[in-house]
């Protein structure tokens, strides 16, 4: 079969990836009514000057093989409340309208950033650095994650 037909067969996608550095909170088992159950998490991201850091959140589905296996070491520290900082890419990501159903902003609009975390480079747990476990190999992940259209 030629490149040319292989690749028309293939499923292609575009990718959009954010990698940066941020905690990780919030990790649960969502178990949805109809559907597969799946491992979520937030990632509260860094940004701007190191002296006056800001946050963007993300809302995030576990999907890397990878990232579940961390996500799942991890979780006890951050059940514990302390502070899990990562490396993270995010890929797929989208914002989604809600309205807030509890607290002083009840009936109010917000905005969540939905993603997918596919991956964690590196993690410290109160500033000190975890040993992880390997990824995928390289070939795997990239036929998994990372096919897109050229342009």
């Amino acid at each position: 079969m030629s490149d040319k037909a292989q690749a028309a067969t293939q499923a292609l996608f575009f990718n959009l990836h954010v990698e940066g550095i941020g905690y990780l909170n919030r990790i649960r088992l969502v178990k949805p009514k109809q559907g597969r159950e799946f491992m979520a998490c937030t990632v509260s991201a860094l940004r701007g000057s190191s002296e006056c850091a800001a946050y963007t959140r993300f809302d995030c589905t576990v999907s890397g093989a990878q990232a579940q296996q961390i996500v799942k070491l991890l979780e006890p520290d951050v059940a514990d409340e302390k502070p899990v900082l990562v490396g993270f890419k995010l890929g797929d990501i989208y914002p989604e309208c809600f309205t807030f159903e509890k607290g002083d902003r009840r009936g109010q609009q917000g905005v969540s950033i939905k993603g997918r975390l596919l991956s964690i480079k590196f993690a410290k747990v109160n500033g000190v650095a975890i040993d992880l476990p390997q990824s995928l190999p390289a070939s795997e992940a990239q036929e998994r994650e990372e096919q897109a259209i050229p342009y």
